[in-house]
């Protein structure tokens, strides 16, 4: 038994006939049409319908350097461009400055504002998704200086480019009202010091002076004391040499007495009174020997006594005396005390302190308008934009159409494959329905006898 029987080849499926499927999409180019155009509706409806966003976007440099010239020459507060600018940057990241922003102009605000929801509930949705601070990739060289960069997108119907002017200028604002307060607070507490350097200053002369009040008064006291304690010993020695002196005019009278002497004589003369008795005659002698007291004769002597147990005082015998009565009374009033005690202005006596005045007479006098101080400079300024950039229809249109026309062929191609499968059973059963009564036949053909 023989079989005509052939099965159709089956290709292979690593190789894909470009002809072939495009003759199959072509076939059904209608339905692809149909896919086309329906994406292309619905992109279009899409790119309609959703409400434009527009974006603005404004770029901060640093300021030139004479903008910060005054702050910095103060030489209490440096700052450079550079950290100028980092500061205003800082300001516009910061949270509390956006919501501070926000607070302060409410009316800008109102297409953000929900029923149900609070106003910080309705800025935390704006500072998430519509403003974006970008800054320079450190890794890039492009840049020639640096630059921040804030970009804000924002629905129809909200005036972005007063929302995003107006922030910039809040954050300079802000930053150069803070800058102004650490100023005024470095300010006030470098006076502070210069103050306590001052009254440590006052507080050592015045030390200083009462020290020297002390030792002068006791360089006074201790004088006094030595002249006094000096005078009377000179009087003591005066007083003694008297009594002395009284002693020795008794005895010496006593001895003019016992020889006759009344009136003063010499030794010679004492002789020759006593060899001729009387005499008229007056002589001179001279010679290199005391002459005893009692010579004087007796009354001389008891003259001298008689004087000498009188005197109340013998302070006029030495010159000594007087010289410490004048001492005594230099010393009455120490005229350097006085006029210690008598200045008026004592500030003007404070050693070392010059430069501390000077340095508090400069921060006194020290101005500088912050309003007109120059953080950054705004090298770009957000401008009305001429178009939304979403949604860009045109490119949705192309997208919808060309997704469209590929949902198609894809549609069609497997139309195609399903038909087919569908086909190949039918065709085998005809084949071999066909192809039977040939086999019947030679299989009679065979068994005749």
């Amino acid at each position: 038994m023989s079989s005509s029987f052939r099965a159709p080849p089956i290709p292979s499926s690593d190789e894909i006939d470009l002809v072939a499927l495009f003759q199959v999409i072509w076939k059904q180019k209608k339905l692809v049409l149909a896919a086309t155009a329906s994406a292309g509706l619905i992109a279009a409806i899409y790119a309609f319908l959703t409400p434009p966003q527009y974006e603005v976007s404004s770029v901060l440099r640093p300021a030139a350097i004479n903008e910060l010239d005054a702050l910095n020459r103060s030489e209490i507060y440096t700052l450079p461009p550079g950290d100028a600018l980092v500061r205003v940057g800082a300001s516009l990241e910061s949270y509390d400055t956006r919501l501070g922003f926000f607070r302060s102009n409410q009316k800008l605000f109102k297409a953000f504002e929900q029923p149900g929801r609070t106003l910080e509930q309705s800025f935390e949705e704006f500072n998430r998704n519509s403003i974006e601070l970008i800054l320079p990739d450190p890794k890039k060289a492009n840049s020639l200086s640096a630059y921040i960069k804030l970009e804000m997108s924002y629905p129809k119907g909200v005036d972005g480019v007063a929302i995003l002017n107006g922030f910039v200028d809040y954050a300079i604002a802000t930053e150069r009202e803070q800058i102004a307060a650490d100023l005024d607070v470095i300010v006030k507490n470098r006076l502070n010091e210069l103050k306590g350097k001052i009254d440590a200053a006052r507080s050592n002369y015045e030390v200083d002076k009462e020290a020297r009040i002390a030792s002068l008064r006791e360089t006074d006291s201790l004088r006094r004391a030595q002249l006094q304690d000096e005078l009377k010993a000179l009087r003591a020695q005066l007083k003694t040499g008297r009594i002395d002196r009284v002693a020795q005019l008794n005895e010496a009278i006593g001895i003019a007495k016992s020889l006759g002497i009344r009136k003063p004589s010499t030794p010679s003369a004492l002789g020759e009174s006593e060899r001729n008795g009387s005499s008229s005659v007056m002589r001179t002698e001279i010679n290199n020997q005391q002459i005893p007291l009692y010579f004087m004769g007796v009354e001389a002597l008891e003259a001298e006594r008689t004087v000498l147990m009188q005197r109340k005082s013998d302070d006029f015998t030495e010159g000594r005396i007087a010289q410490i009565a004048k001492e005594l009374q230099l010393l009455q009033s120490n005229r350097e005390i006085e006029v210690l005690n008598r200045r008026e202005n004592e500030d003007l006596f404070l050693a070392g302190v010059q430069p501390v005045r000077a340095e508090e007479a400069r921060l006194r006098n020290l101005s500088i308008d912050m309003s007109r101080l120059k953080l950054v400079t705004i090298d770009k300024q957000a401008l009305e934009p001429l178009r939304p950039v979403k949604p860009q229809k045109a490119l949705i249109i192309l997208l919808g159409l060309i997704l469209g026309g590929f949902v198609g062929a894809f549609i069609a191609v497997i139309r195609h494959l399903v038909k087919t499968r569908q086909s190949q059973p039918q065709s085998a059963a005809l084949s071999m329905l066909s192809n039977s009564p040939t086999m019947v036949g030679s299989d009679t053909g065979l068994n005749k006898p």
